[in-house]
């Protein structure tokens, strides 16, 4: 008798209790194996990385980068690394939630139920015994669904000191990385954002951003010139004369802005 391989799973939730529950039913599961746990968006990314888990518990709602970051990153980082199937786990998403039922994907709401969860596990199952090469194509078509549906941010939170004001996503003319903050550069004027240049990506209209490179966002708008530098790279002018570096990597993510019209 050939026994089937182990199904090896990831737990990512950034709420304690919730991870330990899902932990505790697999644990009840025959045939899984828990390679790791994540309490968020890098963790869970790094966790992918090294364990290569065959299914994923996700939690859609974490702060800094959110389920649907964690994909899109572990879709981006190579074509070579299969895409683990994901059950998603929400409180409250009904954007996401109808999107899961229109694409067939699963997922969990909190607080869990343990028949639930043992169904969605069997799913999970079925759909890894017989996916195919469009697993992933149908997994980042549902993610393009759900950022659409819940549209993009038309202004940021800003806290300073002892105030917060909203400062307009039209006012930005680049973001610049600082360690586990971000700056905004606003005509002139520069604001501190405590949070992640992936998590802000997602909440910026690409049609108005462009990321150009690890560290730096910029608006399409606020950018004077285009002078081609070595090796596929770009320099970037912006209005106020900033010159920022287009690398390579971030080109070819946006090819369709080099295109001409």
């Amino acid at each position: 008798m050939i026994l089937a391989p182990s199904l090896r799973v990831l737990v990512v939730d950034d709420e304690a209790p919730a991870r330990r529950k899902i932990l505790r039913l697999l644990r009840l599961e025959a045939g899984v194996e828990i390679v790791a746990e994540a309490d968020g968006g890098e963790s869970a990314i790094s966790a992918v990385e090294k364990h290569h888990p065959d299914l994923i518990f996700l939690d859609v709602q974490m702060p800094g980068m959110d389920g649907f970051g964690v994909i899109r990153r572990v879709m981006a980082a190579s074509p070579a690394v299969k895409v683990p199937h994901i059950v998603f786990v929400t409180a409250h998403d009904q954007y996401a939630l109808r999107a899961f039922e229109v694409h067939a994907f699963d997922y969990l709401l909190k607080p869990l139920a343990e028949e639930r969860f043992r169904d969605a596990l069997r799913r999970a199952r079925e759909q890894q015994a017989r996916s195919g090469d469009g697993f992933a194509t149908r997994l980042g078509e549902m993610i393009e669904q759900i950022r659409r549906e819940r549209g993009f941010s038309d202004r940021l939170l800003i806290h300073e000191e002892s105030r917060a004001f909203f400062v307009p996503v039209r006012d930005i003319s680049w973001i610049e990385a600082d360690r586990n903050y971000l700056i905004l550069h606003c005509s002139g004027k520069s604001h501190t954002l405590r949070g992640t240049m992936d998590s802000v990506q997602d909440a910026l209209d690409p049609k108005l951003f462009v990321r150009v490179n690890r560290g730096s966002l910029v608006r399409l708008d606020a950018i004077r010139e285009l002078v081609p530098w070595f090796h596929g790279e770009y320099k970037i002018v912006l209005q106020d004369k900033t010159e920022i570096r287009w690398s390579r990597r971030y080109v070819s993510q946006r090819p369709e802005l080099l295109k001409q019209p």
